[in-house]
Formats: C-alpha cells, structure tokens, sequence
C-alpha cells in the first residue's frame, strides 16, 4: 500500500518532529514511525466504511418521505437505486472487511451531520442525477458512482478534516494518498475481486529474491538519518556560503540530510533518484524556493561525498 515516496515522507515527518523535540530517542522515532505507516491503513478502512452509512442516510431519508401524512407520488414510489447499491451491500456481508473495521473499533454513528451534508451535495450532482437515471444497475455502476464521491466529496472538507484530526494525530495529510486506495480497491472490486485488507507495504506485493523491504527501507533511512543528523548538518553548514541557521528553512535541512543519508546508506539506489525525491517533497513541505535549494545543495554534498569515497553505489548508472 504504501510506496517509497510515502515512506520517504514518513521519515521526514518523524525525524523532523524528533528534531523539534530535541529529546526524542531513536526508538521512540521508531515507534512514531510504524504507527504512522499503520495509519495510513486504518485511514484507508476508515474512509472505506463510509459506504454503507452513506447508504443509510438515502434509505432513511426514503422511508421519512414515505411516511409523511400527504406525500407525493415521487415519495410513494422513490428511486431506491442509490439505496440499494450493492457496494453497500457486499461490503455489509464480507465477515473480513467488517471483522476489522469492528476491531478497529470505527464507526461513522456520531457523525450523522456530516453525512446528511455530503449525501447532499452528491444528490445534487450531475454524476449522480446520470446514475440515478440509468435503466439497469450493476456493482460496476456503483462502485463507478462512488470513485466519484471519493474523488469529489471530501479532500476539501473541513468538516471531515476535523473529524480525522480527533481521531488521529497522523491522519491529517494522508487522505488523499487513503482515498486514491479506496478508489483502487473499488476499481478491483467492480471487476470481481474479492476485498482483501492490503499488505502495509508494497514490497509484500512483490515476489523475488531481488525485492528489497519497504519496511526495513523506512526505518533505516530513519535510523541513517537519526545517527548522521548532526554530522550532515554540518556538511550542510559548510557548503553554504554567509550560512545563517536562522535563515534556512528547518523543513529544507531535514530533506538535505535525509537525501545525504539516503546516498549513503543505499547503495543500490540511484543519486538521481534521491536528489529528485527530496525535491519533489520539499515542493509540498518547504518555500516556493526549496526546491532549488534543496536540488543544490544536495547535489553538491552527494558530488562531493562520493569523491571523497563515502558514497559508493554497487551497479552501473547510479551515480
């Protein structure tokens, strides 16, 4: 599930807010770490669960219309099509999917508000007047419909926002990496495969002798990081010419020595490859002008290092 950008940007978040600390021990950063991996799962469960409440809410509102003491004919005869979906109705009845949602111990009951809003502001939608006026329905239809809610609905909402922020300290930048997942797993499920909880790391997606650890990945870098920072912060100081701490973005130095470990401490991984992926993450985490910062002076430590012999990479093309 999650890829080396995501793992890179992990590390980041962790050994930046060890930094911070300033007295955060490495297996505390560790620890930080593997539960902020694991978060990003149950966000990816959690964002999942909405389905069947959001089912609910048509249903419900359904049956309030019907009962009313003078409803219309559109009341007494509703389209219930939304309201019977069958996405709704496979993840009800998969003993998996729902045994680890209990564990997990979610629910979306106390936020009845929330999904009343966003079963309106998809009623109100184009995409959905077009499935809701189609003459057949289908699983692939459904799940077709949701990607939409996923992709539409919620990476801007300030009230979900606040609803991942109390419940978890790692879920508030990680829902458009969860939601893009959600969308995988509904495209696999509309072509009939069965849901199955996804492995943490895409490495255990891979087989092969050759297929190095995600997870042994992201914590050694955390580790090559950790250990080095002091040493690589100072090659940073160095490189810099009129260098004033006080000026250079602390997100930016974080980046520069994590890339520096990275060159280190991996061998089979390309330069080029570390130098753009610490820039493209500074693009997110730091100023309009990190990237250019970043790129240089990083570009010039890993030059150097590596004509001082201290980075050596095992394979042709990697440096």
């Amino acid at each position: 599930m999650l890829n080396r950008r995501i793992l890179r940007i992990k590390v980041f978040k962790t050994l930046y807010s060890s930094e911070l600390k300033g007295n955060s021990s490495l297996s505390e950063a560790e620890a930080q770490l593997e539960a902020s991996c694991e978060a990003t799962r149950d966000l990816y469960l959690f964002m999942l669960g909405i389905v069947s409440p959001l089912t609910k809410v048509a249903a419900e509102k359904i049956s309030a219309a019907r009962k009313k003491f003078n409803p219309t004919e559109e009341e007494r005869n509703p389209n219930t099509r939304f309201a019977d979906n069958a996405l709704a109705v496979l993840l009800d009845g998969d003993p998996d999917f729902q045994k680890i949602f209990s564990k997990k111990k979610f629910s979306w009951e106390q936020y009845d508000l929330f999904l009343k809003k966003i079963f309106a502001s998809v009623s109100s939608k184009a995409y959905y007047a077009e499935y809701m006026q189609a003459p057949e329905s289908s699983l692939k239809d459904d799940c077709m419909l949701f990607r939409h809610i996923f992709e539409e609905e919620f990476v801007d909402s300030v009230e979900l926002d606040q609803i991942l922020e109390s419940m978890s300290i790692y879920w508030g930048e990680d829902l458009p990496y969860a939601l893009t997942y959600v969308c995988k797993t509904l495209d696999a499920i509309s072509k009939g495969t069965a849901w199955s909880l996804p492995p943490l790391y895409l490495s255990e997606t891979r087989k092969g002798d050759d297929t190095e650890d995600d997870r042994l990945f992201a914590r050694n870098l955390l580790r090559a990081s950790y250990v080095n920072y002091k040493k690589y912060y100072d090659l940073v100081a160095e490189s810099v010419s009129n260098w004033d701490s006080e000026r250079i973005v602390a997100t930016d130095l974080c980046l520069i020595v994590m890339g520096v470990a990275e060159a280190v401490a991996f061998p089979t991984i390309p330069v080029k490859v570390t130098i753009n992926e610490y820039v493209e993450i500074s693009k997110y985490f730091g100023t309009p002008k990190s990237k250019i910062f970043v790129n240089g002076i990083l570009d010039r430590l890993i030059q150097k290092l590596s004509q001082d012999g201290k980075i050596i990479k095992s394979g042709k093309g990697l440096l």
